[in-house]
């Protein structure tokens, strides 16, 4: 029986993440969705393995920089469990300050961290060419994790290709899937919108329609005949995946936790309901227990949507209690 032991680490690495670019690059490609930071979350934790499984490097420093304030996700809490220290920058409209923050302790850490034989920057821009440089010069070696098509040429010139991993393999297909139809949801509710306004006498789908319910009946006191009460629904509300049985134990446990203590509600926030699931599945990490929520939408079961607020925008859950799945665990 061979047994296998693991890779002893060769150095030490720094890596600095310029978060505020990945994530305004990731919007600018898709649409600013709730999983485009889960989509940075994947990213960074497959970095760390391929770090530390693939070139033997042991991370010991992670910082990443943002004006998180301006984000519309608040990614600090998931950043923080996965060991990454978060640095707010103030930024303007014009300019990302994260870069210049990013640049002075990564001189701070070439001069106080001699252990430090490798600095990663999880970023693309031409501005760190100078800190890039001067790494090398002071016999550090340098790799650069970014997303090709917003990757500076100059910069990659620097570093070399063989020092170039390409973000977007670093993110899990699956995630991949769910931003871009993200995209095509979002251009159907624009056509949509466009027809709505060219033929103003048809519903479009996606219009709110009329329709006819028995449950409640009215009479007038002229005819003394009933007359059906009618309500508006969406047909935006029907906009679920397509319904798929769900089996998984874990995923039944969150449908479980989301009708049993929000199910009254008509819809889920968000924040309340991943720490409730949290004490539900305390073994399940952090990014874990949203890649359920992910799974759960899939399924058809549920779908998270962005909502207006001050100061911040928030997301929620809205259940589709016409799944089978759901239906089951809540029969009421």
């Amino acid at each position: 029986m061979i047994v296998q032991t693991p890779q002893t680490p060769t150095g030490y690495a720094a890596v600095l993440i310029d978060f505020e670019n990945l994530y305004y690059h990731l919007v600018g490609q898709y649409v600013d969705h709730p999983d485009l930071a889960d989509a940075l979350f994947d990213l960074l934790r497959n970095l760390r393995s391929h770090l530390e499984d693939e070139l033997h490097l042991q991370p010991i420093i992670q910082k990443a920089y943002a004006d998180f304030e301006r984000l519309k996700s608040t990614p600090q809490g998931s950043l923080y469990l996965m060991g990454i220290d978060t640095h707010n920058v103030l930024s303007t409209e014009h300019k990302n300050a994260a870069d210049m923050r990013l640049c002075i302790d990564a001189m701070e850490v070439l001069y106080t961290r001699p252990e430090i034989t490798t600095f990663v920057f999880v970023a693309g821009d031409r501005d760190y060419i100078p800190v890039v440089q001067h790494l090398r010069r002071q016999a550090r070696s340098v790799l650069v994790a970014a997303f090709k098509g917003n990757t500076s040429g100059d910069l990659l010139l620097n570093v070399g290709e063989k020092n170039f991993i390409e973000a977007s393999a670093l993110i899990d297909p699956k995630m991949i899937a769910r931003l871009e139809l993200a995209v095509m949801k979002q251009k159907e509710v624009e056509e949509s919108i466009k027809a709505r306004a060219t033929q103003p006498i048809q519903a479009p789908v996606g219009a709110p329609v009329t329709v006819p319910t028995t449950v409640t009946m009215t009479s007038t006191p002229a005819s003394k005949s009933a007359v059906p009460v009618r309500t508006t629904v969406s047909v935006r509300e029907t906009n679920f995946a397509p319904n798929d049985k769900i089996t998984d134990d874990n995923l039944i446990t969150a449908l479980t936790v989301m009708l049993d203590h929000f199910g009254h509600y008509t819809e889920v926030f968000l924040s309340p309901y991943l720490r409730k699931l949290s004490d539900a599945l305390p073994r399940l990490a952090d990014y874990e227990r949203k890649a359920l929520l992910n799974d759960l939408e899939a399924a058809g079961a549920i779908r998270i949507e962005k909502r207006r607020g001050e100061p911040f925008d928030y997301s929620v859950i809205v259940v589709n209690y016409n799944h089978p799945t759901v239906r089951e665990v809540n029969p009421g």
